[in-house]
């Protein structure tokens, strides 16, 4: 058997001339930490983000479902470990917690305690905080409010609103205990529930859940009902641009002409 003939060394060159970086800052670094089940929240993204001045970093959290509150709780020991996947030692603008029933069910301010054991000092963002100043730089205190999760998981999201000095003159829920199922809804359906969850008495609409398709309806929806339509997703994308100093980009809704700072607690 013949052997191959040896090969020269190969021979490596360094660069000789300067390299150049880019400005620190640019561009904005935003995180997302999403349910491993979400089909939905990145799709919006694209949508949301302006595509030059912004990059998204993903990372997962484990959930199971049903949505059931004591499921949506046991997610926070767990999000210290998900957080600290999030670029570590590159600077973040905002990290959001990709969960607007489990926000509510653990609380915004424990969310950002875990978070922050993995990333201190960068801004916490969920979606039920970020829907809740959306409504105040909005001007409005009474609301209806739309679901796709089981009754026990809607009913403390009345009071988290109540706690925030937003009255919710109606609400309705669609009873769905599986965060999948609530992502392939059809747009009709979503249309059809919001119209039900409307009430003449409330000064804007708000669509739960990260996993609702509803982005794309927003627009269509406030031209129909003449009111403001918040949807999980825009408020959390929304938020998260007013912490990096960015705009929303137009046709999702009011909420992008409102683009002063977010203030957190």
């Amino acid at each position: 058997m013949t052997r191959p003939a040896p090969q020269a060394p190969r021979i490596v060159s360094e660069f000789a001339g300067d390299l150049e970086f880019d400005a620190p800052g640019r561009p904005v670094r935003l995180g997302l930490i999403a349910l491993a089940t979400d089909l939905t929240i990145e799709r919006d993204a694209r949508r949301l983000l302006p595509q030059d001045d912004v990059a998204l970093h993903v990372t997962r959290v484990p959930f199971a479902n049903p949505t059931t509150p004591e499921n949506l709780r046991a997610m926070a020991p767990k999000l210290a470990d998900a957080a600290a996947l999030l670029l570590p030692d590159i600077p973040l603008a905002a990290i959001c917690y990709g969960c607007t029933s489990a926000s509510v069910a653990i609380g915004d301010a424990e969310v950002a305690r875990h978070i922050g054991q993995a990333r201190p000092g960068v801004p916490v963002v969920t979606p039920i905080l970020a829907a809740a100043q959306a409504f105040r730089a909005l001007g409005a205190s009474r609301i209806s409010v739309l679901t796709p999760y089981l009754p026990e998981t809607t009913a403390p999201m009345l009071d988290y609103f109540d706690a925030a000095g937003i009255a919710v003159a109606r609400c309705t829920c669609l009873g769905l205990p599986d965060d999948r199922d609530m992502a392939r809804l059809s747009a009709r359906t979503i249309l059809a529930a919001a119209r039900d969850a409307d009430t003449p008495e409330a000064e804007a609409l708000f669509l739960s859940c990260t996993a609702l398709p509803a982005v794309p309806l927003i627009a269509a929806l406030e031209a129909e009902l003449g009111k403001p339509v918040i949807t999980s997703n825009q408020a959390s994308f929304w938020a998260m641009l007013c912490l990096a100093g960015l705009p929303i980009p137009a046709g999702f809704g009011r909420i992008h002409a409102f683009g002063e700072k977010v203030r957190h607690a």
